[in-house]
C-alpha cells in the first residue's frame, strides 16, 4: 500500500505560501502570549503530496504521543492553533517552561517515538531570530529516514528518491497506524 496515492499535489508556490502563513501565525501568537515558549510542530513529508487522510492519522497519532510525553513531564501546554491544510497538518502550542527544556522533550520525541522521525518541532522564543536547535543543546543533527547520514545532507544531495522516502513512510503507517 502506498499512502501517497491520494492527496492534492503542492507546488513550490503553495509550499512557500504555507511558510509565509506559518510566520504570520507565529507573530500573532507571540503578540498574544509574549512571555511563553512557542512550539510549532509539523511533519517532514517528501514529494508533492503533503497531506491526505493517512498523513493526518500519522500526525494525530504523533501529536498524541508528544502531548502524552509533555503530560508525563508535567508540562502545562496550550494548543492555540491547529491546521489541517493541503500543505500539511501543523499545531502551534504555547508553554510556560524554559525553551531549552521544551526542546529536550521534542528531541526525545523525534528520536525515540516510532513516528517521531517524521516530525519537525520548532521551539521559538519571542524576539529570538531562530528556533532553538539541537546544536544549541549539544545534540547531534537529525538523521536521515533511510540511512545514518545527517538528514539535511541527504536532502541537499537528493541521495534518496522521493519514492524511497514515501515507501518508508507508507511502511511506518502500516506498522503503527493501520
Amino acid at each position: 500500500m502506498n499512502i501517497f496515492d491520494e492527496g492534492k499535489q503542492q507546488d513550490i508556490a503553495q509550499v512557500l505560501a504555507a511558510k509565509d502563513k506559518r510566520v504570520a501565525l507565529q507573530k500573532a501568537i507571540f503578540a498574544k502570549y509574549p512571555n511563553r515558549s512557542l512550539v510549532d510542530i509539523k511533519m517532514n513529508i517528501p514529494g508533492p503530496i503533503k497531506n491526505n487522510r493517512y498523513l493526518t492519522k500519522i500526525f494525530k497519532t504523533g501529536i498524541h504521543e508528544l502531548e502524552s510525553l509533555w503530560h508525563k513531564l508535567g508540562y502545562d501546554y496550550k494548543l492555540v492553533v491547529q491546521l489541517n491544510d493541503d500543505s500539511g497538518c501543523e499545531n502551534f502550542y504555547v508553554l510556560n517552561f524554559p525553551a531549552e527544556k521544551i526542546k529536550w522533550s521534542t528531541v526525545d520525541f523525534e528520536d525515540h517515538q516510532p513516528l517521531g522521525r517524521l516530525f519537525d518541532a520548532d521551539v521559538l522564543i519571542k524576539n529570538q531570530p531562530a528556533a532553538i536547535s539541537r546544536k544549541d543543546l549539544g545534540e547531534p543533527v537529525r538523521k536521515c529516514f533511510l540511512c545514518s547520514r545527517p538528514a539535511k545532507e541527504c536532502a541537499r544531495s537528493r541521495r534518496h528518491s522521493v519514492k524511497q522516502m514515501q515507501d518508508y513512510i507508507s511502511k511506518l503507517y502500516q506498522e503503527y497506524i493501520a
